[in-house]
Protein backbone atom coordinates (compact mmCIF):
# COMPACT_ATOMS: atom_id res chain seq x y z
CA UNK A 1 0.00 0.00 0.00
CA UNK A 2 1.31 3.37 -0.72
CA UNK A 3 -0.36 6.97 -0.96
CA UNK A 4 0.60 10.12 -2.81
CA UNK A 5 -0.87 12.98 -1.42
CA UNK A 6 -0.63 16.29 -3.25
CA UNK A 7 -2.37 18.74 -0.46
CA UNK A 8 -3.52 22.16 -2.57
CA UNK A 9 -4.03 25.23 -0.34
CA UNK A 10 -6.53 26.86 -1.34
CA UNK A 11 -8.95 25.19 -3.84
CA UNK A 12 -12.70 24.67 -3.29
CA UNK A 13 -15.82 24.06 -5.35
CA UNK A 14 -17.51 26.99 -6.81
CA UNK A 15 -19.82 28.32 -9.52
CA UNK A 16 -20.05 27.12 -12.80
CA UNK A 17 -19.20 30.50 -13.71
CA UNK A 18 -16.46 31.10 -16.01
CA UNK A 19 -16.16 34.49 -15.03
CA UNK A 20 -14.93 33.88 -11.55
CA UNK A 21 -13.85 30.74 -11.30
CA UNK A 22 -10.49 29.47 -13.29
CA UNK A 23 -11.40 25.82 -12.72
CA UNK A 24 -14.49 26.47 -15.42
CA UNK A 25 -12.91 25.90 -18.91
CA UNK A 26 -12.12 22.48 -21.25
CA UNK A 27 -8.68 22.93 -20.64
CA UNK A 28 -9.36 21.29 -17.60
CA UNK A 29 -10.09 17.99 -17.28
CA UNK A 30 -9.48 16.75 -13.45
CA UNK A 31 -9.56 20.24 -11.83
CA UNK A 32 -12.67 21.46 -13.49
CA UNK A 33 -13.62 22.11 -9.37
CA UNK A 34 -17.57 23.20 -9.29
CA UNK A 35 -19.38 22.12 -6.62
CA UNK A 36 -22.65 20.30 -8.32
CA UNK A 37 -24.73 18.49 -5.58
CA UNK A 38 -23.68 16.48 -3.10
CA UNK A 39 -21.36 13.83 -4.56
CA UNK A 40 -19.18 11.79 -5.08
CA UNK A 41 -18.60 12.10 -8.81
CA UNK A 42 -17.11 10.14 -10.94
CA UNK A 43 -13.47 11.50 -12.17
CA UNK A 44 -11.29 10.54 -15.42
CA UNK A 45 -8.96 7.93 -14.78
CA UNK A 46 -11.36 6.33 -12.49
CA UNK A 47 -11.21 9.23 -10.02
CA UNK A 48 -13.38 10.16 -6.90
CA UNK A 49 -14.22 13.65 -6.39
CA UNK A 50 -15.87 13.78 -2.56
CA UNK A 51 -17.17 17.57 -1.74
CA UNK A 52 -15.87 17.90 1.75
CA UNK A 53 -16.62 20.45 4.28
CA UNK A 54 -14.05 23.03 5.43
CA UNK A 55 -16.06 25.15 7.73
CA UNK A 56 -15.96 22.31 10.50
CA UNK A 57 -18.92 23.68 12.52
CA UNK A 58 -17.40 27.06 13.81
CA UNK A 59 -18.45 30.11 12.30
CA UNK A 60 -16.25 32.76 9.94
CA UNK A 61 -14.14 32.10 6.73
CA UNK A 62 -11.50 28.47 7.10
CA UNK A 63 -8.20 29.10 7.43
CA UNK A 64 -5.20 27.48 6.81
CA UNK A 65 -3.76 26.59 10.16
CA UNK A 66 -7.04 25.28 11.49
CA UNK A 67 -7.81 23.65 8.15
CA UNK A 68 -4.43 22.28 7.38
CA UNK A 69 -4.03 21.15 11.27
CA UNK A 70 -7.42 19.26 11.04
CA UNK A 71 -6.65 17.88 7.72
CA UNK A 72 -3.51 16.34 9.15
CA UNK A 73 -4.45 14.87 12.53
CA UNK A 74 -8.28 14.22 11.97
CA UNK A 75 -9.31 16.77 15.02
CA UNK A 76 -11.48 19.59 14.48
CA UNK A 77 -8.93 21.89 15.28
CA UNK A 78 -11.39 24.92 14.90
CA UNK A 79 -13.67 23.59 17.39
CA UNK A 80 -10.44 23.36 19.36
CA UNK A 81 -9.62 26.79 19.65
CA UNK A 82 -12.65 28.09 19.12
CA UNK A 83 -12.31 30.01 16.09
CA UNK A 84 -10.54 29.72 12.68
CA UNK A 85 -6.54 30.31 12.60
CA UNK A 86 -5.00 31.60 9.75
CA UNK A 87 -1.38 31.43 8.85
CA UNK A 88 1.18 29.76 10.55
CA UNK A 89 -0.53 27.43 13.83
CA UNK A 90 -0.65 28.93 17.48
CA UNK A 91 0.71 26.86 20.45
CA UNK A 92 -2.63 24.69 20.88
CA UNK A 93 -2.68 23.43 17.11
CA UNK A 94 1.56 22.74 17.33
CA UNK A 95 0.72 20.27 19.84
CA UNK A 96 -2.02 18.68 17.73
CA UNK A 97 0.07 18.42 15.02
CA UNK A 98 2.89 17.33 16.63
CA UNK A 99 1.41 14.25 18.62
CA UNK A 100 -1.77 13.20 16.17
CA UNK A 101 -0.09 13.63 12.41
CA UNK A 102 -1.10 11.10 10.34
CA UNK A 103 2.83 10.99 9.16
CA UNK A 104 4.11 10.81 13.06
CA UNK A 105 1.25 7.95 13.77
CA UNK A 106 2.20 6.17 10.60
CA UNK A 107 5.74 6.14 11.29
CA UNK A 108 5.66 5.27 14.65
CA UNK A 109 3.69 1.89 13.16
CA UNK A 110 6.78 0.91 11.37
CA UNK A 111 5.99 3.14 7.81
CA UNK A 112 8.38 5.01 5.48
CA UNK A 113 6.86 8.60 5.42
CA UNK A 114 8.36 11.55 3.33
CA UNK A 115 7.08 15.41 2.69
CA UNK A 116 9.12 15.56 -0.49
CA UNK A 117 9.27 19.85 -0.39
CA UNK A 118 12.52 21.30 -1.02
CA UNK A 119 13.28 24.32 1.13
CA UNK A 120 16.00 26.91 0.88
CA UNK A 121 18.72 27.33 2.59
CA UNK A 122 17.21 29.89 4.62
CA UNK A 123 15.72 27.32 6.96
CA UNK A 124 18.20 25.28 7.70
CA UNK A 125 19.94 28.69 8.98
CA UNK A 126 16.87 29.26 11.34
CA UNK A 127 17.21 28.41 15.22
CA UNK A 128 15.26 24.88 16.07
CA UNK A 129 12.77 26.27 18.20
CA UNK A 130 11.98 29.04 14.84
CA UNK A 131 11.27 25.74 12.80
CA UNK A 132 8.97 24.41 14.61
CA UNK A 133 6.65 27.89 14.49
CA UNK A 134 6.30 27.44 11.12
CA UNK A 135 3.77 26.22 8.58
CA UNK A 136 1.70 23.23 9.87
CA UNK A 137 3.44 21.01 6.93
CA UNK A 138 6.68 21.60 8.24
CA UNK A 139 5.65 20.66 11.58
CA UNK A 140 4.28 18.05 10.13
CA UNK A 141 7.78 17.12 8.43
CA UNK A 142 9.42 17.40 11.92
CA UNK A 143 6.99 15.75 14.40
CA UNK A 144 7.29 12.70 12.16
CA UNK A 145 11.12 13.21 12.23
CA UNK A 146 11.19 13.15 8.05
CA UNK A 147 14.12 14.37 6.29
CA UNK A 148 14.08 18.30 5.48
CA UNK A 149 15.35 18.50 1.54
CA UNK A 150 17.32 21.28 0.42
CA UNK A 151 17.72 22.50 -3.04
CA UNK A 152 20.85 19.87 -3.34
CA UNK A 153 18.29 17.18 -3.20
CA UNK A 154 15.83 19.03 -5.54
CA UNK A 155 18.83 19.31 -8.18
CA UNK A 156 19.62 15.91 -7.79
CA UNK A 157 16.05 14.87 -8.83
CA UNK A 158 14.76 13.73 -5.10
CA UNK A 159 12.50 16.23 -4.24
CA UNK A 160 10.57 19.40 -5.52
CA UNK A 161 9.63 22.73 -4.49
CA UNK A 162 6.51 24.28 -3.74
CA UNK A 163 5.99 26.14 -7.47
CA UNK A 164 6.51 22.61 -9.05
CA UNK A 165 8.67 23.67 -11.67
CA UNK A 166 11.46 26.01 -9.94
CA UNK A 167 10.74 29.48 -12.07
CA UNK A 168 10.63 31.01 -8.80
CA UNK A 169 13.82 29.54 -7.61
CA UNK A 170 15.85 30.96 -10.78
CA UNK A 171 14.01 34.12 -10.24
CA UNK A 172 15.38 34.45 -7.05
CA UNK A 173 18.95 33.65 -8.47
CA UNK A 174 19.59 29.88 -7.21
CA UNK A 175 20.99 27.67 -10.19
CA UNK A 176 18.56 24.51 -10.20
CA UNK A 177 16.68 23.01 -13.20
CA UNK A 178 13.69 24.33 -14.40
CA UNK A 179 11.07 21.21 -13.98
CA UNK A 180 8.04 20.60 -16.48
CA UNK A 181 5.12 19.14 -14.25
CA UNK A 182 5.48 15.68 -15.73
CA UNK A 183 9.00 15.37 -14.36
CA UNK A 184 7.79 17.24 -10.95
CA UNK A 185 5.01 14.09 -11.06
CA UNK A 186 7.72 11.44 -11.77
CA UNK A 187 9.70 12.62 -8.84
CA UNK A 188 6.87 12.10 -6.51
CA UNK A 189 6.21 8.62 -7.89
CA UNK A 190 9.78 7.41 -7.54
CA UNK A 191 9.65 8.58 -3.86
CA UNK A 192 6.52 6.78 -3.75
CA UNK A 193 8.67 3.72 -5.09
CA UNK A 194 10.42 3.71 -1.86
CA UNK A 195 8.13 5.29 0.40
CA UNK A 196 4.83 4.19 1.73
CA UNK A 197 3.42 7.45 2.67
CA UNK A 198 4.51 10.47 0.83
CA UNK A 199 3.12 14.23 1.02
CA UNK A 200 3.63 17.21 -1.25
CA UNK A 201 2.04 20.58 -1.00
CA UNK A 202 1.48 22.84 -3.66
CA UNK A 203 0.67 26.71 -2.37
CA UNK A 204 0.30 29.08 -5.27
CA UNK A 205 -3.18 27.70 -5.98
CA UNK A 206 -4.00 30.25 -2.74
CA UNK A 207 -1.36 32.62 -4.03
CA UNK A 208 -3.28 33.00 -7.26
CA UNK A 209 -7.05 32.96 -5.60
CA UNK A 210 -5.75 36.19 -3.18
CA UNK A 211 -4.38 38.00 -6.55
CA UNK A 212 -7.40 38.19 -8.19
CA UNK A 213 -5.62 37.77 -11.67
CA UNK A 214 -7.46 34.94 -13.51
CA UNK A 215 -4.24 34.92 -15.54
CA UNK A 216 -2.08 34.11 -13.22
CA UNK A 217 -5.00 31.60 -11.27
CA UNK A 218 -5.43 29.33 -14.96
CA UNK A 219 -1.69 29.31 -15.03
CA UNK A 220 -1.01 27.71 -11.58
CA UNK A 221 -3.71 25.29 -11.74
CA UNK A 222 -2.92 24.13 -15.25
CA UNK A 223 0.43 22.83 -14.22
CA UNK A 224 -1.72 21.32 -11.33
CA UNK A 225 -3.50 19.92 -14.02
CA UNK A 226 -0.26 18.03 -16.18
CA UNK A 227 1.00 17.28 -12.50
CA UNK A 228 -1.91 14.98 -11.36
CA UNK A 229 -2.24 14.07 -14.89
CA UNK A 230 1.25 12.32 -15.20
CA UNK A 231 0.66 10.82 -11.36
CA UNK A 232 -2.64 9.05 -12.47
CA UNK A 233 -1.13 7.49 -15.62
CA UNK A 234 1.67 6.58 -14.12
CA UNK A 235 0.95 4.37 -11.04
CA UNK A 236 -0.01 0.97 -10.60
CA UNK A 237 -3.71 1.54 -9.64
CA UNK A 238 -3.14 -1.94 -7.28
CA UNK A 239 -0.63 -0.50 -5.32
CA UNK A 240 -0.80 3.36 -4.96
CA UNK A 241 -3.59 5.26 -3.75
CA UNK A 242 -3.68 8.91 -4.80
CA UNK A 243 -5.13 11.66 -2.75
CA UNK A 244 -5.74 15.36 -3.48
CA UNK A 245 -7.00 17.29 -1.43
CA UNK A 246 -7.18 20.95 0.37
CA UNK A 247 -7.34 22.93 3.39
CA UNK A 248 -10.32 25.72 1.98
CA UNK A 249 -11.81 26.95 -0.37
CA UNK A 250 -10.05 30.36 -2.52
CA UNK A 251 -9.19 30.12 -6.31
CA UNK A 252 -12.16 29.30 -7.46
CA UNK A 253 -13.78 32.31 -6.81
CA UNK A 254 -11.52 35.53 -8.02
CA UNK A 255 -14.70 37.76 -7.49
CA UNK A 256 -13.52 38.32 -3.80
CA UNK A 257 -9.92 38.70 -2.36
CA UNK A 258 -10.97 36.51 0.45
CA UNK A 259 -11.05 32.52 1.52
CA UNK A 260 -14.51 30.92 0.43
CA UNK A 261 -16.82 29.27 2.40
CA UNK A 262 -17.00 26.49 -0.31
CA UNK A 263 -16.58 23.04 0.24
CA UNK A 264 -13.41 21.70 -0.86
CA UNK A 265 -12.28 18.58 -3.49
CA UNK A 266 -10.80 15.45 -1.92
CA UNK A 267 -10.16 13.39 -5.47
CA UNK A 268 -9.39 9.88 -5.06
CA UNK A 269 -7.67 7.42 -7.61
CA UNK A 270 -6.58 3.94 -7.22
CA UNK A 271 -6.35 1.51 -4.66
CA UNK A 272 -9.10 1.40 -1.91
CA UNK A 273 -10.33 4.62 -3.52
CA UNK A 274 -13.93 3.29 -3.37
CA UNK A 275 -13.15 2.18 -0.12
CA UNK A 276 -12.93 5.53 1.31
CA UNK A 277 -14.91 7.54 -0.72
CA UNK A 278 -18.25 6.75 1.92
CA UNK A 279 -15.72 7.61 5.25
CA UNK A 280 -14.86 11.42 3.93
CA UNK A 281 -17.25 14.15 4.32
CA UNK A 282 -15.35 16.92 6.18
CA UNK A 283 -11.37 17.44 6.77
CA UNK A 284 -11.97 16.04 9.98
CA UNK A 285 -11.78 12.22 8.22
CA UNK A 286 -9.31 12.34 6.03
CA UNK A 287 -6.61 11.42 8.35
CA UNK A 288 -8.42 8.48 10.09
CA UNK A 289 -9.32 7.21 6.78
CA UNK A 290 -6.33 6.86 5.62
CA UNK A 291 -4.75 5.49 8.17
CA UNK A 292 -6.99 3.01 8.75
CA UNK A 293 -6.35 1.68 5.03
CA UNK A 294 -2.65 1.72 6.03
CA UNK A 295 -3.92 -0.76 9.43
CA UNK A 296 -6.52 -2.75 7.37
CA UNK A 297 -3.40 -3.80 4.73
CA UNK A 298 -1.22 -4.35 7.47
CA UNK A 299 -3.58 -6.97 9.44
CA UNK A 300 -4.40 -8.88 5.69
Amino acid sequence: MRVLFVFVDGLGLGKDEAGVNPCVSREFKLLRCVDRSEGPFKLPGDGILIPTDAGLGVEGLPQSATGQASLFSGVNCSQLVGRHVQGFPNAALREVIREKSILKLLKQKGFSVRFINAFRPLFFKLPEKLKWRLSVTTITALAADCPIFSLKDLVRGESIYHDMTNHYLVEKGYQVPIFTPEEAADILIRSGESHEFVLYEYFLTDRAGHSQNMQIARHVLLNLERFMTQLIQSIDPAQTLIVLTSDHGNVEDLSVKTHTSNRVPTMLWGRDAEKLKSRIQSLTDIAPALYSVFQDGKNQ
